[in-house]
């Protein structure tokens, strides 16, 4: 009798916990089914965004731009200027080279009797700025580019816009400080400035000095100047930049032709 009592019982119980077991497993197994829909949904977005093809002047192509050699694919970018309070505008100068940013960049050319490879010392995000008709302009996923070379290069930075603590000249460049045209010579005559604005002066101070030229053993070369020398350079042979709002020269190392007197 009592143990018919308890069968009785048990079963009672069973009944009444059943309904919830099946239920939490109903919850867990709709819990998975969400989880699994998300990731899929999830994967299919990256796999979209990854599998996105890239067009070149149009066309589709296999994949993203790879740069051999020393070429640096590089995404024109306006150049800035600051006002005293500090506001950026474009800069309204159309003699200063073209500033770019980079977007890839080769590991670098062998040289031509050694096999020594000269590495590319600009990598993907840095700041260039190089010769206004240097390279060649296309268009790579909707997007005005350039492929230039590494030696078309002048100097190379990061951040929003060049400043004399962030610029590096690219190898054997040397920036300047112009010194100022005088409008007045020896003898005492006053030169008008509208005869002097086209004038740019050929000396002035260094402030920046590059790492200097890549010899075909895979050193640098020595820079003939420091920081702080003031030198005498080639007429017409450099590229004029400002920065900070003062007139700088980016010079080759080959063509500084002397120093001069404190």
């Amino acid at each position: 009798m009592a143990r018919s009592r308890y069968s009785a019982l048990a079963i009672v119980l069973a009944s009444i916990l059943a309904p919830s077991s099946a239920f939490t497993s109903s919850n867990n197994i709709a819990t998975r089914s969400s989880a699994a829909t998300s990731s899929t949904l999830y994967m299919s977005t990256v796999e979209a965004s990854v599998k996105k093809p890239c067009t070149l002047d149009g066309k589709k192509i296999r994949g993203p731009i790879t740069p051999l050699g020393n070429f640096v694919l590089v995404k024109t970018k306006d150049t800035l200027d600051a006002t005293d309070g500090g506001i950026l505008l474009p800069d309204q100068s159309k003699e200063r080279p073209t500033e770019g940013e980079v977007v890839a960049a080769g590991p670098g050319k062998l040289h031509p009797h050694t096999g020594v490879r000269i590495t590319c010392p600009i990598t993907a995000g840095d700041s260039v700025l190089f010769g206004k008709f240097d390279g060649h302009d296309m268009n790579y996923n909707e997007e005005a580019v350039t492929m230039i070379r590494d030696d078309d290069i002048l100097l190379y930075y990061r951040g929003v816009r060049m400043t004399l603590e962030n610029v590096i000249p690219c190898r054997d460049y040397v920036l300047v400080e112009l010194t100022k045209a005088k409008t007045e010579t020896s003898s005492g005559i006053v030169v008008a400035e509208s005869v002097m604005k086209d004038y740019q002066p050929c000396e002035g101070k260094v402030v920046k000095v590059g790492e200097g030229r890549m010899t075909s053993t895979g050193e640098f070369s020595d820079s003939p100047v420091s920081v702080g020398d003031k030198v005498k350079f080639k007429d017409y042979s450099g590229n004029a930049v400002k920065i900070e709002g003062k007139e700088h020269m980016l010079v080759r190392m080959v063509d500084i032709l002397c120093g001069l007197k404190a």
